[in-house]
């Protein structure tokens, strides 16, 4: 593990104008000797660092704080530590790795990370129930990607244990997904043509393998996820109607249909909108709340599923408005 504790030598040092090899040690939790030999075997490795013997010494990166071994500027820097704060708030990996970013930053820039954290707050959306953090199944599948292994684990109504290599990992909304496909038979690499997509939060026993897997040599995770999400919206969308909607309705219908509305003719009481879903029930169900502000105009199947539910909602309430209790 010395490599691990050189390169995190290496950063406290270019966050810091000096560091003795006391307080290296400390940071580092090993004796002082040992950190004695770390620094020394920098030096040796062709890093810019040089020892200033005396009181208020200690050893130094050659340009001070100032240099920038990562690379990063301050606009970048920032970046990160923000997006560190916004996706990982109170866990303590979260807390862990802010703190080493903390440290690894040049003083100028350190100075900025900590204003962040100190004043950047996240939570939910207003009138909505705490999220929940991040699940352990996530981060175990992003290390068995990290270290080429197969994963086992329960799926679907029938409880099937299925192994699979993990390919990608991402997120919808407060959703996790796994993108995986089981490797070639007798082979480590992935088969891409087998490649399915698995909800985290239905998975049972999940467990990482001895067994390796790999990605298949030209396969694009990003790529891969973004023709899912594609081919998921287009089946959120097979069904479409077209609806009369009143002007002050337009801008919040949309919004509550997202990508999957779209304005055909804009008036100035009425506006004529394209708005899809998965079926003709799901539109309806969407489209009833916003009775009488938007009035489906086609296709009948559509208003024929408005009317099924509103004889649901008569037979279940009452024509007087009184619910009637079985």
């Amino acid at each position: 593990m010395r490599a691990d504790r050189l390169i995190q030598a290496l950063l406290l040092l270019q966050g810091r104008e000096s560091l003795t090899a006391a307080e290296l040690a400390a940071e580092l939790e090993v004796s002082v000797p040992t950190a004695r030999r770390d620094l020394e075997a920098l030096l040796a490795a062709g890093v810019p660092l040089y020892p200033q013997p005396g009181r208020g010494g200690g050893w130094r990166l050659i340009g001070g704080a100032r240099t920038d071994l990562t690379g990063l500027t301050g606009p970048e820097a920032t970046a990160l530590f923000l997006q560190l704060v916004r996706e990982g708030a109170d866990s303590d990996a979260a807390t862990r790795a802010r703190r080493k970013v903390v440290q690894a930053l040049p003083a100028s820039f350190r100075v900025a990370a900590e204003r962040i954290a100190a004043t950047t707050v996240v939570g939910p959306e207003w009138g909505a129930a705490p999220g929940e953090p991040e699940p352990g199944e996530a981060a175990l599948l992003q290390q068995a990607i990290a270290d080429e292994r197969l994963v086992s684990f329960e799926y679907g109504a029938e409880r099937r244990t299925l192994e699979v290599v993990p390919l990608v990992v991402g997120r919808r909304g407060r959703r996790w997904y796994l993108m995986a496909a089981p490797a070639h038979p007798g082979t480590e690499t992935a088969d891409a043509a087998r490649l399915r997509t698995y909800r985290v939060d239905r998975m049972g026993g999940l467990r990482a393998l001895r067994a390796r897997g790999r990605a298949a040599a030209g396969f694009v995770p990003g790529e891969a996820w973004d023709a899912m999400v594609t081919e998921m919206e287009a089946r959120r969308g097979a069904a479409s109607a077209t609806v009369s909607v009143e002007a002050h309705a337009v801008a919040p219908l949309c919004s509550r249909f997202g990508v999957h509305a779209r304005v055909i003719d804009e008036g100035d009481e009425r506006s004529v909108v394209e708005v899809r879903a998965q079926s003709d029930e799901a539109l309806a169900e969407q489209l009833a709340g916003w009775t009488p502000a938007a009035r489906v105009l086609e296709p009948a199947s559509v208003t024929r599923a408005l009317a099924d539910l509103g004889a649901q909602l008569v037979a279940t309430y009452g024509s007087e408005g009184t619910a009637r209790v079985r």
